[in-house]
């Protein structure tokens, strides 16, 4: 694709999720606030644009692997894979870092009370993100396996009792804006992850799968926030033409 300075974050990273590497360094935000420009974006953070737009040429154009190309997968593959690799990794990793940071506040909070704060505000995502995913296993994913069950048929679907694909989408945005903010001030509070001369081994590990969570966290929004969901609002308003037609029978 051609990045100009109307290409929007989102797409230049749904093309070719290496240039993500190349918006974390300059921490930009690509997965919550993908729809922002590239124009929009240098402006606002005094960037020369020709520098980011060649930089994204170049990741593009690497020998790192790309990895696979989400956008090319049908929606109820993407949901799939989001539950088995980024559901089941905030399940598995999240005990472990909150038994760390917990161990850490007991032994290190004094000296360093950040460790606190980084702990109540890790323990408020998980409790957040554990609510967010069963939403999306039990609600919002299912129905996007209708659809596509629908498309496939070509048969109608009843309206759903939220009315539109869009306003649990809606929500589930608004959440990932909540999550991402979260990671900012944790991202600070830990100074990018780097723990105090002479930690102790929990401190390293402790900081090390924070920030390993965060770049899976930031993925899994990109994959919705980029792919999933303006994927599954153009599938909605193709099949309801075919519900128009079959109340006109």
């Amino acid at each position: 694709m051609k990045i100009t300075s109307k290409t929007t974050i989102g797409e230049i990273v749904a093309d070719d999720y290496r240039t993500a590497a190349i918006f974390s360094k300059y921490h930009i935000d690509f997965c919550c606030k993908g729809y922002r420009t590239i124009g929009e974006v240098c402006r606002n953070r005094d960037i020369e644009e020709s520098v980011l737009i060649e930089h994204i040429e170049a990741s593009k154009n690497s020998s790192a692997n790309q990895s696979f190309d989400y956008k090319t997968w049908p929606a109820e593959t993407i949901t799939d894979y989001i539950t088995k690799t980024h559901h089941r990794y905030v399940a598995e990793k999240a005990p472990i870092i909150l038994q760390y940071l917990n161990k850490l506040c007991g032994i290190h909070g004094a000296v360093h009370p950040e460790l606190h704060e980084i702990f109540t505000i890790f323990s408020k995502a998980v409790l957040d993100l554990t609510a967010h995913m069963k939403k999306e296993e039990l609600v919002v994913f299912p129905f996007i396996q209708q659809m596509r069950k629908a498309q496939k048929e070509g048969n109608h679907l009843e309206t759903p009792p939220f009315v539109s694909i869009e306003n649990p989408i809606a929500i589930l945005k608004q959440e990932h804006e909540t999550e991402g903010e979260r990671f900012v001030r944790i991202a600070a509070l830990t100074n990018n992850y780097v723990p105090p001369n002479e930690s102790c081994s929990t401190y390293k590990a402790a900081f090390l799968l924070l920030q390993e969570f965060e770049k899976d966290l930031r993925k899994h929004m990109h994959l919705e926030n980029n792919i999933l969901f303006p994927k599954v609002i153009e599938m909605e308003k193709s099949l309801e033409s075919v519900r128009e037609n079959f109340t006109q029978i």
